[in-house]
């Protein structure tokens, strides 16, 4: 396969830097903020794991496009314009839809144990961006604002998708973000799990309605 080069990944950089600035009113919680984050953790992860680093680096560049197409949506959403940014960077064909695979792969809804070492650091970095402390006080109203969501759809979304990955002991792939960061995960599981729980108590159901 042949390589993408650093002049590509500096185009992607500018152009997905440019959507984010252009979208910024629509993506409170996927803006440069976060892909920046992403992408900083993934290369990291992927030094350490073996991957192959300027894949991973515009993977996850490029891994939250989709929120520019549609708000609340998923990957596949906006691989049209993932690929066309490629494109225009001149990332090689075979490359650009390496890329998208792992994207596609490291989707928190449907990642598995088995992905590949470039999907893990992508995932790893994703992850911990949604395990940090600071997101659910700071970035979880973002996100609700951003999709158009309840505080409900997003409780469960985040039991649903992530309580069997941290379960199963493949929440974090790398060894050291697992040292690192697993209590943070725990805590924040386990604060959606009882939000989750909350909103079926009709006081707090009455509560968060009187609350302008």
């Amino acid at each position: 396969m042949r390589m993408i080069t650093a002049v590509s990944t500096e185009v992607v950089e500018k152009r997905v830097w440019r959507l984010c600035q252009d979208h910024a009113a629509n993506l409170q919680f996927h803006g440069w903020h976060h892909v920046s984050f992403v992408r900083d953790k993934a290369v990291l992860f992927a030094g350490r794991n073996g991957a192959d680093v300027a894949l991973v680096e515009v993977a996850a560049l490029v891994h939250d496009v989709n929120y520019v197409v549609r708000r609340n949506s998923l990957p596949v959403d906006g691989r049209e314009l993932r690929m066309e940014i490629l494109a225009d960077a001149g990332v090689p064909d075979e490359a650009a839809l390496r890329v998208d695979e792992v994207v596609e792969e490291a989707e928190m809804r449907t990642r598995d144990r088995w992905i590949s070492v470039e999907a893990q650091a992508l995932s790893d970095a994703d992850t911990l961006f949604k395990a940090l402390p600071v997101t659910p006080v700071v970035l979880a109203p973002k996100y609700l604002l951003e999709n158009g969501i309840t505080l409900r759809q997003l409780a469960h979304k985040i039991v649903g998708e992530q309580r069997s990955k941290h379960d199963e002991g493949y929440y974090f792939y790398d060894p050291q973000a697992a040292a690192l960061y697993s209590r943070w995960a725990s805590a924040n599981l386990e604060l959606w799990q009882c939000i989750v729980e909350s909103l079926d108590d009709p006081t707090v159901e009455e509560l968060l309605a009187a609350v302008p």
